[in-house]
């Protein structure tokens, strides 16, 4: 583990000098909640704020941390962390879709982690996918959505990233029902929040180029493609038309040629990123890369 300590150690200087400039970014304008030109954006300049400390600290903590974490363990042993947390998910993942009328959905959810806890060793290997159950993505912001409950305003939280008033809400709930964080003692539970979050981090460190080249306006992208995804996923893949009005608020530069996939259709898991998309859900909708979800993913340090 030498080279994961290497990499949180080292340049500690430069990258603490980072983190104050973006904190004082954050004193001198993220309080002020000016209104930007998008309505489902009202407190922008806050937001900007966040957005801005986030990427500092990713440049300066999250980065260097994934890269050592990457180039110490092999892929099949990240393979396996990432498999543990992932089975763990799916206990949840069938309640939310139980809660939103979907039980053949969550036997579904529910078949796929006693199948891997018993014949995958605690769920480190993957053995339901092979067996053809289906991994879904599901929280309860989602299941706030299903319900008919709107979205409320674009937010970014420090270190969280982005959300909605409605997925902020669902977000609780999914963090007090979370088992890692539920777990004892303190010292295990620590380690097993940073282990699932370095893990993430470092499935997309490949990705992360791509926020860089998307778009003039990281934000906006990021933004606009974050909002068309929770929408896709709360209608499953099949969102209903967006009147033209809707439509003309996006953000000009997310479009992209015609056939590439919808946003609709995007992973729900980051390790399946770089993948093609093989539907388009319409042809109306904007167009973000196949690879969105990373470049959403990967400007954010998850719980």
């Amino acid at each position: 583990m030498s080279g994961l300590w290497a990499g949180v150690r080292g340049g500690r200087g430069a990258r603490l000098k980072v983190l104050l400039a973006a904190f004082a970014l954050v004193l001198a304008s993220g309080c002020a909640t000016t209104n930007g030109s998008d309505p489902r954006d009202p407190l922008e300049g806050f937001n900007r704020s966040m957005y801005a400390f986030n990427d500092a600290f990713d440049e300066a903590i999250g980065k260097p941390v994934a890269s050592a974490y990457k180039s110490t363990l092999p892929e099949p042993v990240r393979g396996w962390v990432r498999n543990f947390f992932a089975n763990i998910g799916d206990l949840f993942i069938g309640l939310n879709n139980l809660l939103q009328g979907k039980p053949a959905d969550s036997v579904n959810d529910w078949a796929r982690f006693a199948f891997n806890t018993i014949f995958g060793v605690f769920g480190i290997n993957d053995i339901a996918s092979e067996m053809g159950l289906e991994k879904h993505n599901e929280d309860f912001g989602q299941t706030f959505g299903r319900w008919g409950s709107p979205s409320g305003a674009y937010l970014v939280w420090p270190l969280a990233g982005p959300s909605t008033v409605r997925d902020s809400a669902g977000g609780l709930l999914d963090l007090y029902f979370d088992p890692v964080r539920r777990h004892q003692p303190d010292d295990a539970r620590l380690f097993a929040g940073l282990l699932r979050a370095v893990n993430q981090r470092a499935d997309l460190l490949d990705a992360s180029r791509i926020l860089e080249e998307a778009a003039l306006d990281k934000y906006l992208f990021q933004r606009d493609a974050f909002l068309q995804r929770r929408r896709g996923l709360i209608h499953d893949g099949n969102p209903p038309r967006e009147s033209p009005s809707s439509r003309e608020r996006m953000n000009p530069r997310v479009q992209a040629e015609p056939g590439a996939p919808a946003a609709d259709r995007l992973f729900e898991e980051p390790a399946a990123a770089g993948a093609a998309v093989a539907e388009q859900a319409h042809s109306y909708e904007p167009r973000l890369p196949a690879n969105y979800e990373a470049v959403v993913a990967a400007s954010r340090v998850r719980r």
